[in-house]
């Protein structure tokens, strides 16, 4: 079986910045894109910021320049560095990752459990 635990959410007061992580443990054999996705109360879960495998990022319009996303493929570990937050980007954030495991030989996508994000004064 595959996991994603995730950390590093909490409370943080506008401007301020957070660290978030997700490692990825089990039966891997490889993985691909990795993700952040976040869902705000009565929203739709968005996507924040993507790596695929060779390095390259996207980002959502609303996090350009403020949030970096980066991995390190030898530890299955994705991280989104989030600067300068507004109380809009008050969400849970979910880690997305793309992986290939032993037990079920195929590409799937499997999330995390999600970390609470408030941006708050």
């Amino acid at each position: 079986q595959v996991q994603l635990v995730e950390s590093g959410g909490g409370l943080v007061q506008p401007g301020g910045s957070l660290r978030l992580s997700c490692v990825a443990s089990g039966m891997i054999i490889s993985v691909s894109t990795m993700a952040w996705y976040r869902q705000a109360p009565g929203k739709e879960r968005e996507l924040v910021a993507s790596v695929i495998r060779g390095g390259s990022t996207n980002y959502g319009d609303s996090v350009k320049g403020r949030f970096t996303i980066s991995r390190d493929t030898a530890k299955n570990t994705v991280a989104l560095q989030m600067n300068s937050l507004k109380p809009e980007d008050t969400a849970v954030y979910y880690c997305n990752v793309e992986m290939f495991t032993q037990d079920t030989r195929a590409w799937n996508e499997y999330w995390g459990q999600g970390t609470q994000v408030t941006v708050s004064s």
